[in-house]
Formats: structure tokens, C-alpha cells, sequence
């Protein structure tokens, strides 16, 4: 972090930048993590819809 000063006295901190890269399309079996991951947030979200269906 640096710090610089105006004529007034204000001082001013800006935070350090952090270093841009570039993303990298994921892995075929990164892939295959992110469809069980959605295959069981389905399956929670539709279980708890069920189950507010069912007390109503």
C-alpha cells in the first residue's frame, strides 16, 4: 500500500493491485464436478419445494 499526501495534507492510501491473469477453461473431469454439483443442488432445492408443498 502507498500513501501520497496533497497540498492540504489529505492523505490518500491506495491498496496494492493483485496480478491479472487469464482463466483457464476448466478439465474435462472439473466439468464432470460441476454437473454432480448441480445435479444435488437440484435435488436439494426440489426437495425443500417439495417439502413446503406438502406442510401448505
Amino acid at each position: 500500500m502507498y500513501t501520497t499526501v496533497n497540498e492540504n495534507g489529505v492523505l490518500n492510501n491506495y491498496p496494492t493491485e493483485p496480478q491479472v491473469y487469464c482463466a483457464e477453461y476448466p478439465a474435462i473431469w472439473e466439468q464432470r464436478k460441476y454437473v454432480v454439483q448441480g445435479v444435488f443442488a437440484t435435488l436439494i432445492v426440489s426437495a425443500l419445494v417439495w417439502a413446503a408443498f406438502a406442510v401448505s
